[in-house]
């Protein structure tokens, strides 16, 4: 299957670079992959929530990775191996949403490390991508059960419920014109959204914790503003702020502008993307990406943006169409084969600034 090969080729690159490097610089293999918010899930799992600024990470990960330890493996190499894994079960839910291309543009994305090391991203779009297909399939049950397990790893879950909550109303929209008995099985909008309380009674959860803690119910708020500058900001500030950093080098850290850049043109893709699905009357895809194209827009400037692009499922579906409608012949498979690798270089490019502890998103 042509997404399984993908998927080995691209993993297969992450894990060479990651080996060269290492012995490139004297250094362990763990000592290359523990960087940025690694090294948060890490402490976690070790320690708890003991300093507050790590309240904004959710506890879902670093309770695999406290797991992986108590049973005497390194954290590092299973959250990896989850990684790994989860990227190609979450290809496999693209695989059925939207067909191969989609899955092999995902699995492509330039972002695509953050899948391969222990980060949120690859366990969540298994979890998410999962739970929208079984929702479209109006498995609502399966679907809030994925869900519930996608708000255990980032606060991206609460904008997961909004979506299938709107999606829901589309389907309860379209069964009121339905006379099938399968449609009278699938239970009406009450039963839908009767579901979704187990993934909100999640986030729930965690703020009740989070408030036990610390006596404040906006701890994750306080926690993000206060390690990374996401207080609440107007979107035309935030942008303002973001333009002035795009035309200003730091000689010391020359990838800083790029990366910049990249997180201005992944949110306007995202606005893009939000702005096709409403014309396609696509509205809860256009909801689940917009609501987050307008967080990123409430904060002090665009920052992680480039990593959400691999949440963004109906880009991946998109592109997965237009990949799909290529000329056939020698032009199309020539075309083809020269867009994956400008995707591939990129990857190893953006690898390289992750592993190498360069700024990455």
């Amino acid at each position: 299957m042509l997404v399984v090969q993908v998927w080995l080729a691209t993993r297969l690159t992450f894990a060479l670079l990651a080996v060269w490097l290492a012995v490139q610089g004297r250094r362990s293999l763990e000592s290359v992959v523990v960087q940025w918010d690694v090294a948060h899930f890490l402490l976690i799992a070790n320690e708890g929530y003991a300093n507050p600024q790590e309240m904004a990470f959710f506890p879902g990960l670093p309770l695999l990775l406290r797991g992986a330890a108590e049973l005497g493996l390194s954290p590092v190499l299973a959250g990896c191996v989850l990684a790994l894994v989860c990227s190609l079960v979450a290809a496999f839910a693209l695989r059925r949403l939207y067909g191969q291309w989609a899955a092999i543009a995902w699995l492509l994305a330039p972002t695509a490390i953050f899948t391969a090391v222990p980060y949120t991203e690859a366990l969540f779009c298994a979890a998410a991508f999962w739970a929208w297909e079984r929702a479209t399939q109006r498995r609502w049950g399966a679907a809030a059960a994925l869900a519930a397990l996608a708000c255990t790893l980032r606060v991206s879950g609460l904008f997961l419920i909004g979506a299938l909550v709107i999606l829901a109303l589309a389907q309860a929209w379209d069964a009121r014109r339905a006379t099938s008995a399968r449609a009278r099985r699938e239970g009406g909008l009450g039963v839908r959204l009767a579901w979704l309380v187990l993934p909100a009674a999640v986030i729930a959860a965690y703020i009740t914790y989070l408030y036990g803690l610390t006596g404040s119910w906006t701890a994750w708020f306080s926690a993000q503003e206060a390690g990374w500058q996401r207080g609440f900001h107007w979107p035309w500030e935030a942008l303002a702020n973001h333009w002035e950093v795009l035309w200003r080098p730091t000689p010391d850290h020359p990838e800083w502008v790029w990366v910049f850049r990249a997180e201005m043109v992944a949110w306007l893709v995202g606005l893009a993307v939000t702005v096709v699905c409403l014309a396609r009357r696509r509205v809860a895809e256009a909801a689940w990406v917009g609501v987050q194209v307008l967080a990123f827009a409430l904060s002090y400037w665009l920052m992680s943006v480039t990593r959400a692009l691999l949440l963004w499922f109906p880009l991946w579906g998109l592109l997965g169409d237009a990949l799909s409608q290529r000329r056939p012949g020698r032009v199309g498979v020539a075309a083809a084969w020269i867009a994956g690798l400008v995707a591939w270089a990129a990857q190893i490019v953006w690898a390289w600034l992750y592993l190498t502890g360069r700024w990455s998103s």
